[in-house]
């Protein structure tokens, strides 16, 4: 059988113990987290600002007219590859940004032939509008 505490000895007795835990509680909250706040805000700033970028990058190389020419030519809706494309990843966009910006520079030194570039077109067309099916 539990000893009976008069309920002045439980109010004391929690009051004490409050009066333990509260200046630790306090420390505790005051201490900086484990990363600090202005850390996770330029972090943040970051991501968005390579988001920003990569996204330019890709809205860019499929609103060039060649590419837009090759799309029509394959029954591709050029509006729609766009309109999808702020529809990806992070991860998804900065991969396909890697890809078009490859394949300009390719483009530039003339290491691709016009087939190769309309395969390649078709392809990145391609993948996208499949991520985006697999994603909705």
């Amino acid at each position: 059988m539990a000893p009976n505490f008069p309920r002045s000895t439980a109010a004391a007795l929690v009051t004490f113990t409050l009066g333990l835990l509260l200046p630790f509680a306090a420390k505790l909250q005051a201490q900086d987290h484990v990363v600090p706040a202005a850390d996770l805000q330029q972090q943040i700033q970051n991501a968005a600002h390579a988001r920003e970028q990569n996204l330019a990058k890709v809205q860019r190389f499929f609103s060039e007219e060649r590419v837009k020419k090759v799309l029509k030519t394959t029954r591709v809706d050029p509006q729609k590859v766009r309109k999808a494309i702020p529809s990806l990843s992070d991860e998804e966009l900065a991969r396909l940004a890697s890809q078009t910006d490859k394949i300009q520079r390719d483009i530039a030194a003339g290491a691709l032939t016009n087939t190769q570039i309309t395969y390649i077109i078709i392809a990145l067309a391609t993948a996208l509008l499949v991520t985006l099916i697999f994603v909705a």
